[in-house]
């Protein structure tokens, strides 16, 4: 059966998770830092399922990476025992982090402020157990964090580490590693991130603090890092899926994306050159991060059932529930008859926000089978 025949009776819009090339994509990454001998933490927020953290962790035990405490619970509960929670802490929040604690996990959080220091020293305290704790590091200007050189830093160290709670390092993410294009650029933001980390493992030093834990990570810097001397972690999430932005920076190219919207031809405006499909934002997400890159991939780039690009064919515009399609502007190709009922594979802008959207993986196996497999995804924070 070919994979036309066994997508065909798939109810539309439909999250496709091309198994093969998620395991290349796995595979790759683990391959380069194994030749930098660091090891990585996969980020799990772009899977959001336990059946695809299953082909990404070295073991059932972990390390992860979360972004919520929702995917800290699912995670924990199927037995995931390492995960970094590697968004600041609302002090509200301190509650659920121990209850996962003392469900066995070990679950560290992120800070870089006084006030969320003290109220992780207050709750360790209170209960007994040594939250632990990462100072985030700012390495581009991109997002939250402390500068390397800013005396607050110790300042922080010394509230957890004297207050009842486990300094147990530091941690960066080069966001600003999106915006770069190309191995050469992308090196330098690994470079300057490993510079900007290290610097503040060594501040903590200085001061007698302990640093056991050095941890940058994003999916560009951890592909294009040259030398990871004093970091002892890499996280990466988007890397098992890869997407548009990331082929549009030189990260990867669209043959290894491996999730895709399966949608279904609707109608046409043929004055107009449209063809119209039955998923539109809520499918596909409004993100529109291409817009800015050399390529603008519209609302998302259009192959056909199985899998291969159409040149040119994008989606150019997007309703609730409609996907207009058309050649970008400027294109000479000619766009391709597809006629009511056709399906076609949409490629995401984003992974992470097209993927929230569904409730499961519809999985083309490596193995070439046609039987589709279903992975279920779950969703809140």
């Amino acid at each position: 059966m070919t994979v036309a025949a066994a997508l065909a009776d798939l109810p539309t819009p439909c999250l496709i998770l091309d198994e093969a090339r998620m395991l290349r994509n796995i595979a790759r990454l683990k391959a380069h830092l194994d030749g930098l001998g660091v090891a990585l933490r996969p980020h799990l927020k772009t899977l959001k399922s336990v059946e695809a953290a299953r082909r990404v962790l070295k073991d059932g035990n972990g390390p992860a990476t979360v972004s919520t405490l929702k995917e800290a619970e699912v995670f924990a509960a199927a037995g995931v025992r390492d995960i970094i929670y590697a968004v600041g802490i609302a002090p509200q929040k301190l509650p659920r982090v121990i209850a996962l604690r003392g469900a066995g996990c070990d679950l560290a959080v992120v800070l870089d402020t006084r006030v969320q220091a003290a109220a992780v020293a207050a709750m360790s305290r209170a209960v007994g157990d040594a939250i632990p704790a990462l100072i985030e590091i700012d390495c581009d200007g991109h997002r939250a964090g402390l500068k390397p050189d800013d005396p607050e830093i110790v300042a922080i160290g010394r509230i957890l580490h004297e207050g009842g709670a486990q300094l147990r390092g530091v941690l960066c993410h080069s966001g600003g590693s999106y915006g770069q294009v190309g191995p050469e650029a992308l090196a330098d933001f690994a470079e300057q991130e490993r510079a900007a980390i290290v610097a503040a493992a060594e501040t903590l030093r200085a001061a007698g603090l302990p640093c056991p834990v050095v941890s940058v990570g994003s999916t560009p810097t951890a592909h294009f890092a040259r030398d990871l001397t004093g970091v002892t972690e890499v996280r990466a999430g988007v890397y098992v899926s890869q997407d548009l932005v990331m082929a549009g920076i030189g990260v990867c190219t669209p043959d290894d994306i491996a999730l895709s919207v399966l949608a279904t031809v609707i109608g046409h405006q043929s004055e107009r050159g449209w063809t119209l499909v039955d998923a539109g934002w809520m499918a596909l997400s409004r993100d529109r991060g291409t817009a800015a890159q050399a390529v603008d991939q519209g609302y998302g780039l259009v192959c056909d059932v199985e899998g291969q690009v159409i040149p040119d064919l994008i989606v150019v515009g997007a309703n609730q529930e409609h996907g207009i399609l058309g050649l970008r502007a400027g294109s000479t190709a000619t766009a391709p008859d597809l006629p009511v009922g056709a399906q076609v594979r949409i490629l995401p802008n984003h992974a992470c926000a097209t993927a929230t959207e569904f409730d499961d993986y519809a999985v083309l196996p490596a193995d070439g089978s046609a039987h589709i497999a279903r992975w279920s995804r779950f969703r809140g924070w």
